[in-house]
């Protein structure tokens, strides 16, 4: 599962709403940090919230960000601890934590700090990877714990739903085994430290070693943080022989092994995302103004809506 160059034509694999989960997790940890608490003294004061939330899906820098917030610190200071946090992590992260700072919630004292709040995580994290399941699963798929993380990320960040991330596993694996590259957006969004529901061509010939279009193998680190159901789906992935998939309209993830049933998929994406901008746009046009937080709202739930359509070149 090592990385190398690849001369291979390069194809859209896979397409997600993924600012709408972004927006969600926003606000998940956004109640957990900013929610004041009372203090004795009255209804008006507050303190320092009693707990950090790290959602599943979250990048590093998102949990340094929400460490610095949270503990009201300079922004970077969390991330300028990692030399000395003196974090347990596997030989293969080469100090690099992305993937092991585990998705939970973390009570806060007030004597809490960066390098104990990091600890903790990837102490979580180490005692959830290293059990039998996970250990043994990943042994059984050929692959150490660090690498079946490392899946675990690229599914937590490409299902649409908890439901399909055996599926999204699969397709993972089957591109390893026969030699493809994964082709996944989500790697190439990470490499430009970027949220996006588009990938672009000009993208997918970046020069990095996140580029899974142009590089075989795996990513050289996990490109988020894992949650226990894209974990086992990482070790125990669906059955099936699907190579492509995408997401057509929520509720509707397309998984297949053939080319040339992904374009007739993408097709059919494609076709339903102009009818929803051309009704989107007509909608617009006759509605009076909507009031600031009714246009809030609608952003948000247009979000998974406004997705680009997938580019394919020559075929497999």
């Amino acid at each position: 599962m090592q990385t190398n160059t690849s001369s291979r034509r390069t194809m859209r694999l896979t397409c997600r709403g993924r600012l709408a989960l972004i927006a969600t997790g926003a606000v998940v940890a956004g109640t957990a940090v900013a929610v004041p608490l009372l203090t004795p003294d009255g209804p008006d004061e507050a303190k320092r919230p009693t707990s950090l939330v790290i959602p599943e899906g979250w990048r590093a820098n998102q949990i340094y960000e929400a460490v610095d917030k949270v503990l009201a610190l300079p922004a970077g200071t969390t991330r300028k601890t990692l030399p000395t946090a003196d974090l347990q992590l596997p030989n293969d992260a080469e100090g690099n934590p992305e993937g092991y700072l585990f998705p939970a919630t973390y009570p806060l004292d007030e004597e809490a700090t960066p390098q104990a709040l990091l600890t903790s995580m990837v102490d979580t994290a180490n005692r959830k990877f290293n059990g039998a399941p996970i250990a043994a699963g990943a042994q059984r798929n050929a692959m150490n714990v660090y690498q079946a993380v490392t899946i675990a990320s690229i599914v937590q960040a490409e299902a649409a739903t908890k439901a399909d991330m055996g599926k999204v596993a699969r397709v993972v694996f089957n591109r390893l085994e026969r030699g493809m590259p994964l082709q996944m957006d989500s790697t190439i969004h990470y490499a430009l430290n970027r949220f996006a529901a588009k990938t672009t061509e000009a993208d997918t010939r970046i020069e990095s070693p996140y580029n899974s279009f142009q590089r075989m193998g795996l990513p050289p680190t996990p490109i988020d943080s894992p949650g226990e159901k894209a974990m086992q789906a990482a070790i125990s992935p669906t059955p099936g022989d699907w190579l492509y998939f995408v997401t057509v309209k929520p509720g509707d993830t397309r998984f297949t092994a053939s080319y040339e049933e992904h374009q007739r998929n993408v097709a059919d994406f494609t076709r339903r995302q102009k009818s929803v901008r051309g009704c989107q746009a007509a909608a617009a046009s006759c509605s009076p103004a909507p009031s600031a937080s009714s246009r809030a709202m609608s952003r948000t739930a247009a979000r998974p809506a406004r997705l680009a359509p997938i580019v394919l070149a020559d075929g497999p």
